[in-house]
């Protein structure tokens, strides 16, 4: 089993930056994959980003490409979300993800395949 928090969420304007933190309890989650999703009032639950277990490959939702950097940390047993260039359109609710998964597995965008999910932080971005 593993415990996920997500802290970092707020209120921004158009232009600012954000770093979201997800703190995992629990089993080794050096073992685990990791991703950010979000949702939007009204809409389904997006992929942001994700990351492997040793933090060498990494993916992005096209929306956010080339904005958003995921990273991790094994021995402090968090994900990070950097978020810069923020839109009005990333406002949502950011979910962190994981699921265990072996030394070589590809990564995957789909939020079926993550066990574990934490509550939520808000991001808001308006001016």
């Amino acid at each position: 089993q593993v415990r996920l928090v997500e802290s970092g969420g707020g209120v921004v304007q158009p232009g600012g930056s954000l770093r979201l933190s997800c703190a995992a309890s629990g089993r080794a989650f050096k073992n685990f994959a990791a991703a950010w999703f979000r949702q939007a009032p009204g809409e389904e639950r997006e992929f942001v980003a994700t990351i492997s277990r040793g933090g060498g490959n990494t993916d992005y939702g096209d929306s956010v490409e080339g904005r958003f950097t995921i990273s991790r940390d094994n021995n402090m047993n968090t994900v990070s979300l950097q978020l810069n260039s923020l839109k009005p359109e990333d406002t949502a609710v950011y979910y962190c993800a994981a699921r265990r998964a072996i030394l070589t597995a590809p990564l995957t965008t789909q939020p079926e395949s993550y066990d574990y999910w934490g509550q939520g932080t808000q991001v808001t971005v308006s001016s």
